[in-house]
């Protein structure tokens, strides 16, 4: 009896041996396959908002887990840096230097775009002068329209007050020690920043380069504009997690928009551009892009999750 069972069991053993090795010659004669939800036709830019950067020493991210997580689904993604204080044309003059340098050293023809904060404006400026270096353009919780906190900095700090110069150059300060910390020397200007993120400054630029913005208040803009394509999201909960440091500053952003929906920066309708895919995650100003440290609400969206989809979408839209 045992030696029955003996060989019944070698013969089983045989048959599972020989299923495993014709599996193993199926799955080697098959492609190989590979994760391809983010491979994007045209390759992904990531531009910071005001007092940004790309890493600070080489190890932590603006754009917190973000670049790795769109890499990871095949995408090509880079970091631009450009000045962390500066005019919303001088940074895009400064990105349109970095994308030239991509496209001579790699080849590409175009780029999508993903704009945080003041990045928003940055890209929205060399879609503006350079459509032919542009797919997409998709902001973040950007001031088109303006921020209601510059404007109350701006009138804290009234031109010729003493305190403005001092604020000015202690922001410049803070600019200047980021861009150290991230290898870099782009040229500050705190002064020039709020000029062009505060409501007058917003609606003369926009007066010069109004692609994608909405017609109404609080509408939609073109999707499409001379060959590129125009979207935006962004956050409304200022207090998001209370073991998040910047939730106290943000909290106390949100006082000047009485009671419009924001993220503690940026008001709801000020962040509509081209096709708005949602105002209202429940993000502040910095958990739009996975800070501080990923952390968020409990029942956020998982702002990397937010991404991979995005550049689903322009996947599927041949972008």
């Amino acid at each position: 009896m045992s030696r029955s069972i003996l060989r019944m069991g070698a013969l089983r053993a045989g048959v599972w041996a020989r299923l495993f090795a014709v599996l193993l010659l199926l799955s080697a004669a098959l492609p190989a396959s590979a994760d391809d939800y983010t491979k994007t036709k045209h390759p992904v830019v990531l531009v910071h908002g005001l007092f940004g950067f790309d890493e600070l020493g080489g190890i932590y991210d603006y754009w917190y887990d973000i670049p790795g997580q769109l890499r990871s689904g095949g995408a090509k993604v880079y970091v631009a840096n450009v000045s962390s204080a500066n005019s919303s044309e001088l940074r895009g003059e400064q990105l349109i230097d970095y994308l030239e340098t991509l496209q001579a050293t790699y080849g590409y023809s175009r780029f999508n775009l993903i704009g945080h904060s003041h990045g928003g404006p940055t890209a929205r400026y060399v879609a503006s002068v350079r459509p032919d270096l542009v797919a997409s353009i998709t902001s973040m919780g950007s001031p088109h329209t303006g921020s209601k906190v510059a404007d109350g900095i701006g009138t804290a700090f009234p031109p010729g007050s003493p305190g403005r110069g001092l604020v000015a150059g202690l922001a410049d300060a803070l600019g200047s020690f980021l861009e150290f910390l991230s290898g870099d020397d782009d040229p500050q200007d705190a002064l020039a920043a709020l000029a062009s993120l505060d409501s007058a400054g917003a609606a003369a630029f926009n007066a010069r380069y109004p692609e994608g913005l909405p017609g109404s208040a609080c509408g939609q803009g073109a999707a499409s504009v001379r060959g590129v394509r125009y979207y935006s999201m962004g956050g409304t909960s200022p207090l998001s997690n209370v073991f998040d440091p910047s939730d106290l500053l943000l909290g106390a952003g949100a006082l000047f928009f009485g009671f419009e929906a924001n993220d503690g920066l940026v008001g709801r309708c000020s962040s509509h551009l081209g096709s708005v895919i949602r105002d209202d995650y429940a993000w502040n100003h910095l958990d739009e892009v996975n800070q501080v440290a990923g952390l968020r609400g409990l029942f956020a969206s998982n702002p990397p999750s937010v991404y991979r989809a995005h550049l689903n979408r322009l996947k599927n839209a041949g972008l």
